[in-house]
């Protein structure tokens, strides 16, 4: 308390001496580890959280600007994170007027109650109520919050589980720091928890691209919280134009040989992770890498590509556009063999060739070292020789033909 305001408040302050001291308990930032930076502030101010939400009403279109794959329940939460404020913070692609959110419990075992939630501070509901419950394997859309959104900006996405539930379900390795919040403290986390889709309202957006992949596209081996993800790299050339949705997990397949810690194969998470997302227009099929190296290898370059094929022909039904990546090199990397190289060559001759998708995008010859092209180059390397640095994922993002996402088609009726 400032001595100015003199001794007549002294008994008052002893009395909320045990009070405050919680509070500053409260705020300490912990870490098993050494302690960590609060988190910084919502870019909405409090003021601002007061101001009344209204229903979105007026014109223009939910498009996706952030999204991330559920992969697995989080080890060691088989009661959930009971009393504990989760802050997700996540990077924009496209800005917008009004947002919404998408929760999930996919992999929880029990309902899981959700009793606050906000968007920079603006306090979100569902159906009307500030609290909801999400059945085990379920998710809910909140209702539009009128909240400004910009691009290429970081959003914090807060949730508070105030009951005991089954497992979490998360993306981990997410290259992004976020927060959880409990009676000790603030810790940091690189993990996103329950929240998998942020939508916005927009009306100059045309729809999104949504890039099916794995830890290439994930980001492994970028720098956390620099954003510099391959797709972070197309959003920006994008300027506006679409929303950007990452749908890699690391680990990920495209062929069901191998779950593990890389989630469903990407054939069988079609529709969850690409054919759902608001306003897809386009898919970015950036798999088959890890068919090849990842145990157990997939030695036929047939199935591979037949499984892109199939994954082809089940978004064309739902209208959308899809362009494949070819499979970057990777000799130097621990499971590397001639044998293995040679049916990653053996996918990528029939990706160019043209039989596979609508178009495809070079990501072999836009990394690989022109005098050892079996070979990543060195200035791209984050140093396994597999996943790339920042300036390995903007080559890629730097890559990608903006023609062949501007001719996507326009998006249905139901998705306006």
């Amino acid at each position: 308390m400032p001595r100015r305001q003199g001794y007549a408040l002294l008994i008052a302050l002893m009395a909320g001496t045990a009070a405050l001291a919680a509070a500053v308990a409260f705020g300490t930032t912990l870490l098993s580890g050494p302690r960590s930076p609060a988190p910084p502030p919502p870019a909405e101010t409090q003021a601002a959280a007061r101001n009344p939400v209204a229903p979105a009403a007026s014109g223009g279109k939910w498009v996706a600007t952030w999204t991330a794959a559920p992969v697995r329940g989080e080890p060691n939460t088989p009661n959930g994170l009971p009393g504990r404020t989760i802050r997700n913070v996540v990077h924009t692609s496209i800005g917008g007027d009004a947002a919404r959110i998408t929760l999930s419990n996919l992999f929880g075992t029990v309902p899981l109650v959700v009793d606050q939630v906000t968007v920079n501070t603006r306090p979100v509901t569902f159906k009307g109520a500030p609290a909801v419950t999400i059945a085990a394997g379920g998710q809910v859309v909140s209702d539009p919050v009128v909240v400004p959104v910009a691009a290429d900006s970081d959003l914090q996405v807060s949730l508070r589980t105030p009951e005991p539930s089954g497992p979490v379900t998360y993306h981990p390795n997410t290259h992004q720091t976020s927060y959880l919040i409990d009676e000790r403290g603030t810790w940091s986390t690189t993990h996103w928890r329950y929240l998998t889709a942020v939508d916005v309202r927009s009306e100059r957006a045309l729809g999104a691209v949504v890039a099916l992949g794995d830890s290439l596209t994930a980001g492994s081996g970028s720098t956390t919280d620099a954003n510099a993800r391959w797709t972070d790299v197309l959003a920006d050339r994008l300027a506006g134009r679409h929303g950007v949705a990452n749908a890699g997990i690391a680990g990920n397949r495209i062929v069901g040989l191998g779950r593990g810690t890389g989630g469903l194969p990407g054939t069988e998470r079609l529709d969850r992770d690409v054919l759902s997302v608001a306003g897809a227009r386009t898919v970015i099929v950036a798999l088959g890498i890890n068919d090849v190296q990842q145990t157990p290898q997939e030695p036929d370059p047939q199935r591979i590509v037949d499984s892109l094929r199939s994954l082809t022909e089940r978004a064309h039904a739902r209208g959308l556009t899809v362009v494949g990546a070819t499979l970057t090199p990777f000799e130097g990397f621990a499971t590397w063999t001639p044998e293995r190289n040679a049916v990653r060559l053996a996918v990528n001759e029939q990706i160019r060739a043209g039989t596979v998708f609508d178009a495809y995008v070079d990501f072999d010859e836009a990394v690989r070292d022109p005098a050892a092209p079996n070979r990543m180059l060195a200035v791209y390397d984050s140093g396994d020789h597999l996943h790339f640095n920042d300036a390995g994922y903007r080559a890629l993002g730097d890559r990608v033909d903006l023609r062949t996402v501007d001719r996507a088609r326009a998006p249905r009726s139901d998705e306006l």
